[in-house]
Formats: structure tokens, C-alpha cells, sequence
């Protein structure tokens, strides 16, 4: 499909939700995509992209950061504490903020360092047992918890369950963003960003039909 049909669609899913050009971000979700097909994005003029993987991103964002002006790189993967420094370090923001445990290990770097990425808390909307993410009955608490450690808590991020209508996820999440008045919204993927965009999002995260499939193998 490609970049340009993807941010094509993009720009009209925020003209039928009555957004203004250019009021979603599209993070090109990166991991373990070959180099040659990052480097066409990157020459295409793309500059946000997302990664899964702390150690993968380090072993290859540096180097693209200094050939191109202007790159964001967002962490959207599980964040393990241990790889809390090292990803402070590499990623403007952090969209799995997801249990109090990391807040506070982020807190600490935040305080050292004296800043921080810019966070939003997963949220598991689906109440999904496997899957990572502040449940929706303890989220208030949360944002009260990570606001009071000073954290730059921006939005909110979610994954819907898979083969369900995403919708209603969406709706809950940018309802329990309003509640706490919070603006960023981090939600739809690849099948599902032009129905995220419709319910509010503020940044979605396509990544196979910008860049193919991916190869496992690469990793």
C-alpha cells in the first residue's frame, strides 16, 4: 500500500471527522522491518516512526537520526523497568506507560536527568488477562499517581481486542481522556485508523501497510 496512500487516507479520514489537515500524527511503526525500507520512508520525507524493541531501536536510529534532520522515534512496545534509562535516552515518547512500578523508575530518570519523553498510559479496555495495560475501573487513580510524581503525562494508548468491533474502545478511551483532561489519544492500527481518527485520535500506529509485511526473521 505505501506511504503515500496511507497518510492519503490519513488526510481524508480527518476531513469526514471534521479535523483540520494534518491534526493526526502517523507514526511508521518500524520494528524489525528491513533497512532498505525504512530508508525509502525516511527519503519519502516521514520523520515520526515507532518502535517495539529498546535494544533494536538503539542498534539503529542513531545512525539514521544523524543522515536525516528532524526524526521522532516513539517507544509503543512493552517497556521492561530494566530498560527504562536506555529508553529515556533514545524515544521522544513513551505510549506504554502501564503499571506504577515503571512510573516510578521513570520518575527517578525524569528527576536526574530533568526531563522526561512525553508518556501516555495503556490502557487495556478489552480487560484482556494476557495483555499489558492499566484496567479502565483504575485508570483515574493512575493519572493522579503519575501526575504526582511530576510525570509529562500527555494522552492516553490503547489496543482493542482483536476481531471485535474496535469502536466502542476507542469511545472509552477518549471518554476516560477527557475525564482526566488529557488531549492525547494513541489508538488504531492498520486495519482500524480511519474509525480511530473518527472517535478522536490523536496519533495512530501504522506500520505493515506502510512498510509490507514484516519478516521475523530480520530481528
Amino acid at each position: 500500500m505505501g506511504l503515500s496512500e496511507i497518510t492519503r487516507r490519513v488526510a481524508e479520514a480527518e476531513a469526514r471527522a471534521g479535523r483540520p489537515a494534518g491534526d493526526v500524527a502517523l507514526i511508521a511503526v518500524s520494528k524489525v522491518q528491513p533497512a532498505e525500507r525504512v530508508e525509502a520512508v525516511l527519503r519519502a520525507g516521514h520523520r515520526l516512526f515507532g518502535e517495539n524493541y529498546v535494544q533494536e531501536a538503539e542498534a539503529k536510529w542513531p545512525a539514521w537520526r544523524a543522515e536525516y534532520s528532524g526524526v521522532a522515534v516513539h517507544m509503543i512496545g512493552p517497556l521492561q523497568t530494566n530498560k527504562a534509562k536506555l529508553a529515556v535516552e533514545l524515544f521522544e515518547a513513551i505510549h506504554t506507560l502501564d503499571r506504577p512500578s515503571l512510573a516510578q523508575k521513570l520518575a527517578r530518570l525524569a528527576q536526574a536527568r530533568g526531563r522526561s519523553p512525553d508518556l501516555f498510559i495503556q490502557v487495556n479496555t478489552g480487560a484482556e488477562p494476557q495483555k499489558a495495560g492499566v484496567l479502565s475501573a483504575d485508570l483515574d487513580a493512575f493519572v493522579a499517581e503519575a501526575r504526582g510524581m511530576d510525570l509529562p503525562v500527555v494522552g492516553l494508548m490503547c489496543i482493542p481486542p482483536e476481531g471485535i468491533d474496535p469502536a466502542p474502545h476507542f469511545s472509552m478511551l477518549a471518554e476516560m481522556a477527557a475525564r482526566n483532561g488529557l488531549t492525547g489519544l494513541s489508538m488504531g492500527m492498520s486495519a482500524d485508523f480511519e474509525t480511530a481518527i473518527a472517535h478522536g485520535a490523536t496519533h495512530v500506529r501504522v506500520g505493515s501497510a506502510i512498510f509490507g509485511a514484516r519478516d521475523y526473521g530480520h530481528r
